[in-house]
């Protein structure tokens, strides 16, 4: 099956009033999903976790107040509460703050090839987003009032996207970290905040700056493209962040920090096992093979060295329910064309589906 396109466009309330209404169904379940998980994974009741998106509701409100009615049109459209559409908005920061005291999720394994890496001379990202299995997902495309279209992937439920592109040539791809430090409660912009922010940017700089310019509550991984050439990685963490870029054309990034004394932290239970750090090497060893095609690149998010805990990620039935993750989606890109391929699951079994985006604005 193919991962839902739904289109946005009009006002903030607008597209999320839509988005809840089309999406009703989805959001229903992933948020049975996450309060449950919330509750067995990191302790969080359903009264605690209302009570937290509460509070993280008046900060989005304050900092953007387009993402804040974006929110308000996706609880009236599914008829569903606010806080509970808030709550999964800020997830990320409620589970990752808990993951302090346990091993996290393992999940998402990200690359960038550069165009004179590429057969193709084109700027290529992709990665594969490993995350608790029967979360749904979908592909939204939104116009916004002044004309910049996005295309990205999003859970049912949370406004903007978090893997994707827009008309501008801005790319973005995503990978959850974690550090002694991490605390939901600074409530500054959240993770899905600034994705969607990043994705509304039409200037590279301007993108770079949403991750840069403010600290954050939660650690997170961002990589950030734009064509023709233009690619960064940003590990950011409470406090400090930390830039590298691509090497001999090409970069990789998984779960874990690849210096966290240079950024000033300490990361904690990256992972009962390493699987993180195989992820990312084995990646770096298959799309370090110029000139690379997109038929590798694929390959290379198909990839079961070290089954389950590979590139393509599988749940081990060994371990406990909570435990049990698994590649969800993945996505390749081109910035140059604006054409995403996304699969509904895992890459080794399940097809790549291609979307395009009409460019509104020559990218650079």
């Amino acid at each position: 099956m193919a991962l839902p396109l739904v289109r946005l466009e009009g006002t903030p309330y607008a597209q999320g009033y839509r988005h809840g209404a089309v999406l009703r169904e989805r959001i229903v379940h992933n948020l049975a999903i996450y309060f449950e998980r919330f509750a067995r994974e990191v302790n969080l009741s359903r009264v605690e976790v209302l009570a937290r998106a509460a509070r993280y509701a008046e900060a989005i409100r304050q900092r953007n107040p387009d993402y804040y009615q974006a929110m308000e049109g996706v609880a009236a459209g599914a008829e569903l509460p606010f806080a509970e559409i808030v709550a999964l908005n800020v997830r990320y920061e409620l589970f990752y703050d808990g993951y302090v005291e346990k091993p996290y999720a393992d999940g998402c394994t990200a690359f960038a090839v550069m165009p004179d890496a590429s057969s193709d001379g084109q700027l290529w990202i992709g990665e594969n987003w490993d995350w608790i299995v029967g979360v749904q997902g979908v592909v939204l495309h939104t116009i916004e009032p002044d004309g910049l279209e996005t295309l990205a992937f999003s859970e049912a439920g949370i406004v903007g996207g978090k893997i994707g592109m827009n008309s501008a040539g801005i790319g973005l791809l995503i990978n959850g970290l974690t550090s002694a430090v991490d605390d939901w409660s600074r409530l500054h912009a959240p993770f899905h905040l600034r994705c969607y922010e990043i994705l509304r940017s039409q200037k590279f700089d301007a993108a770079v700056r949403i991750i840069t310019d403010e600290d954050r509550a939660c650690s997170t991984n961002y990589l950030i493209a734009q064509a023709p050439n233009k690619v960064v990685n940003i590990e950011a963490a409470p406090g400090g962040v930390g830039v590298t870029h691509c090497r001999d054309g090409c970069i990789v990034h998984a779960n874990h920090f690849v210096d966290p004394v240079a950024i000033g932290i300490v990361e904690r239970n990256v992972e009962t096992n390493p699987h993180s750090h195989w992820r990312q090497r084995r990646l770096g060893e298959l799309v370090a093979q110029p000139p690379l095609s997109v038929d590798t690149m694929r390959g290379a998010l198909r990839d079961h060295e070290r089954h389950p805990y590979s590139v393509c990620f599988h749940i081990d039935p060994s371990e406990p329910p909570e435990e049990h993750y698994a590649t969800l989606t993945s996505v390749i890109m081109n910035l140059h064309e604006l054409r995403m391929e996304i699969s509904d699951g895992p890459p080794c079994t399940e097809p790549y589906t291609t979307f395009r985006l009409r460019p509104e604005s020559d990218p650079g």
